[in-house]
């Protein structure tokens, strides 16, 4: 026999505590390269973006957009000197998040 148990809306469930402990971290960077963030910085910022499972935004003057979306990232028109604010909510957000302002530090890895 199967008994039915009423769930107590105020009372969460194991599974929703799981779905609901997410990391929130928050960092930045400075746009060093001379050309600020083109295609080919963007491009590299995406690939190391949609490689964590985190939800990834950045945000620059008051436009936040997704890290893991190239035309997102172009919208932004960042050029070199623009401060970078970077957030990230997931289970490797930490590690997103750092990742990034390495990748940022070592100018996207695009040698002109």
């Amino acid at each position: 026999m199967i008994t039915k148990q009423k769930r107590n809306p105020c009372k969460p469930t194991e599974v929703a505590i799981a779905k609901t402990h997410k990391q929130l971290v928050r960092g930045f960077f400075i746009v060093i390269n001379d050309k600020g963030l083109h295609t080919r910085p963007s491009t590299e910022l995406v690939k190391c973006a949609t490689s964590f499972k985190a939800q990834v935004s950045l945000i620059y003057q008051d436009l936040v957009v997704n890290a893991k979306s190239l035309l997102g990232i172009l919208t932004l028109a960042a050029a070199r000197g623009s401060r970078i604010e970077i957030e990230a909510i997931g289970e490797d957000a930490q590690e997103a998040v750092e990742t990034l302002i390495e990748l940022a530090r070592n100018k996207f890895y695009i040698h002109y």
